[in-house]
């Protein structure tokens, strides 16, 4: 009896301590998601943390970025995650000190270039950005000059960099890309291109024959087009931009373990098999890519230096202004 009441106690034991070691309380996010994919991703991470209350704010990478600064002035800091769109955004954080680092993260699987060599922040999906059709009026576009032609004037929706973190890392990367900088992004203003917003309204204006061409990314065209839209998505010639939705603690983070145990999910396999249902590209090796999209290695990547995106981000969102208007 006493070994059996002994064996009962350190069972007690175990799993009060078992207990105590699952993160617990309130945890911040703000994500640039879309409201419906955010919730699966919080319900998701709440199944294996059901201790863990989550409140998530969401908006598009460029609002929520400009709230976090004026937060940061007023010294009150209220997300313990941030989760947008680019590592533009993420690394210019780490730059300033304001993310906290995450050595112990799990990243052995993962190609090295989708995460922060120092583990501030990680990737978790690929996300290109391509040319979206309406396939009931145009034609497959195989290059991002059939945009500045002149019988598709006025028929082009552009999302902002200005607002959405996709547009700016495909800004950053064509300054780059051999045959685009800024001589492309003239003649798209030359051609009737008025950028405005984020992907969703770009994608509303091609699925709803408003415009014939949208560049906008991948992972939406895809979404819309399975659940009947007339929409799809051509990478040309010259590559794609993309982003990898990177997460990141912020420095002044208040509950640190259940931000840890938010990464740690979005990273998992589970939480990469999430990614694929949700219709975008895992960067998990072993998880498949969804139904409809290419694997990954097919599609040509635009590199993106990110430290030269953050030194000289303000003079290129400058001279994209001037382009375009304010």
């Amino acid at each position: 009896m006493r070994r059996i009441l002994s064996a009962f106690a350190c069972l007690v034991a175990w799993t009060a301590g078992a207990a105590a070691q699952q993160p617990s309380g309130k945890l911040v996010v703000y994500t640039s998601q879309q409201p419906d994919v955010a919730q699966q991703t919080v319900d998701a991470f709440k199944a294996k943390n059901p201790r863990v209350e989550v409140d998530w704010t969401r908006n598009g990478t460029g609002p929520l970025m400009n709230v976090l600064r004026a937060e940061i002035t007023a010294g009150d800091v209220k997300p313990d995650v941030l989760f947008v769109a680019d590592e533009i955004n993420l690394g210019q954080l780490k730059f300033e000190k304001r993310l906290l680092a995450y050595p112990e993260a799990n990243t052995a699987v993962y190609n090295k270039v989708f995460h922060d060599p120092e583990k501030f922040y990680f990737g978790t999906k690929v996300v290109a950005t391509g040319i979206a059709y309406n396939t009931r009026a145009a034609k497959k576009p195989t290059s991002w000059w059939d945009l500045t032609k002149p019988e598709v004037k006025g028929q082009v929706a552009v999302p902002s960099p200005l607002f959405s973190g996709a547009a700016l890392a495909v800004l950053h990367a064509f300054l780059e890309a051999p045959g685009l900088g800024w001589d492309y992004y003239r003649a798209l203003s030359k051609n009737g291109v008025v950028p405005q917003g984020g992907n969703g309204p770009a994608l509303n204006a091609v699925s709803g024959g408003r415009a014939l061409y949208g560049i906008i990314a991948d992972g939406d065209v895809f979404r819309a087009k399975s659940e009947g839209s007339p929409v799809d998505l051509a990478y040309p010639v010259e590559g794609v931009s993309f982003i990898t939705e990177p997460v990141g603690i912020m420095s002044t983070a208040r509950n640190i373990p259940a931000a840890k145990a938010f990464i740690d999910f979005l990273i998992s396999k589970e939480g990469q098999e999430l990614v694929a249902k949700q219709g975008n590209l895992a960067i998990h090796p072993d998880v498949a890519s969804p139904p409809g999209f290419p694997k990954l290695s097919e599609i040509k990547l635009l590199p993106l230096d990110a430290n030269k995106a953050i030194t000289g981000d303000t003079e290129v969102k400058k001279t994209y202004t001037s382009i375009f208007g304010g």
